[in-house]
């Protein structure tokens, strides 16, 4: 039997359905916390995961990397790097996270790669931010300051005027500027669009009154189409990104052109599933054992296939 586990800071409804499924495909899984895990002589490979003293598991799925110190967020993903080299299937790798959680790599990969998606700025100099904002604003444009880090719409703030007072209390130091995108409508409408294995599966439409149109900040959820333009974007992006499994995020313009906003690389799906009959749990779990070697290595051989099949 093939034994996976899962990352993850609490047994919620993620991990429930995680759990139920990757148990319906024969595997048993077991979720614990990255701070619970530990690197030292005398363990496979030596790593040591809570429940698995004597050989490591087949395949570790990621569903969050707890927030700590630098030197705690450095070790939890030293964990994940660890499991890859020991030849653990890891979805995503820790290489794709530290990519897709800074904002600015993503950005950077997006442009790279020729993906659409908004201008950006990211600086260290407040003063290279106001003349950023200036020389936009005096264009007609206006941006939007996020967090390096940020998620689920924390920290989002509209910069329309000059003067406007930049938030410094979550960006740590780093400005991070966007362009910000108006809507036919004026109103707040994105979709996101879940990828596994370079494939789009399902897509919803956020809509919010204002303009944050994250579940978190009171987005409502709506079935959407996967539109040729919807799919053939979200997998430009998780190629771009190297993503395992993800969600995209994808605003459409004035003039109808869609970009991408953003790439979560942890993303939740709850209130993607409650308008969707496919299951998105189900669907993750079977790609993650697909990716699987018919043999498992011994401890601390070679690290396994970890570039994600596309499925169906």
């Amino acid at each position: 039997m093939q034994r996976t586990v899962t990352f993850a800071e609490h047994h919620g409804w993620h991990e429930a359905e995680l759990h139920h499924a990757l148990m319906q495909h024969g595997a048993a899984n077991t979720t614990c916390s990255l701070r619970d895990c530990r690197l030292g002589s005398g363990h496979p490979a030596g790593i040591a995961l809570p429940g698995f003293d004597d050989a490591l598991p087949d395949a570790v799925l990621v569903r969050s990397v707890p927030a700590g110190s630098f030197e705690e967020v450095t070790f939890r993903l030293g964990i994940l790097h660890a499991l890859h080299a020991a030849g653990v299937y890891v979805c995503n790798p820790a290489s794709i996270i530290e990519r897709t959680i800074d904002k600015a790599m993503t950005s950077f990969l997006l442009l790279q790669h020729q993906i659409r998606t908004p201008d950006v700025w990211v600086c260290e100099s407040k003063q290279c931010a106001r003349a950023v904002i200036q020389a936009q604003l005096d264009n007609g444009i206006r941006l939007v300051q996020k967090p390096l880090f940020g998620n689920c719409g924390r920290g989002l703030k509209l910069i329309d005027m000059a003067d406007c007072e930049l938030d410094t209390d979550m960006i740590n130091g780093v400005y991070y500027l966007q362009h910000y995108i108006d809507q036919p409508d004026h109103a707040g409408r994105d979709w996101r669009v879940f990828v596994i294995g370079h494939r789009a599966v399902a897509a919803m439409e956020r809509v919010s009154a204002g303009w944050i149109t994250n579940r978190a900040r009171g987005g409502d959820c709506l079935s959407a189409v996967l539109t040729p333009e919807l799919r053939q974007l979200a997998e430009q992006a998780s190629r771009a990104t190297g993503l395992h499994y993800g969600g995209v995020d994808i605003i459409r313009d004035m003039r109808g052109n869609y970009l991408v906003l953003e790439v979560n690389s942890v993303p939740a799906w709850r209130g993607l599933q409650s308008v969707q009959e496919i299951s998105i749990a189900e669907r993750l779990a079977r790609t993650v054992l697909e990716n699987l070697p018919s043999e498992t290595p011994p401890s601390g051989a070679g690290s396994r296939r970890q570039q994600p099949a596309d499925i169906s």
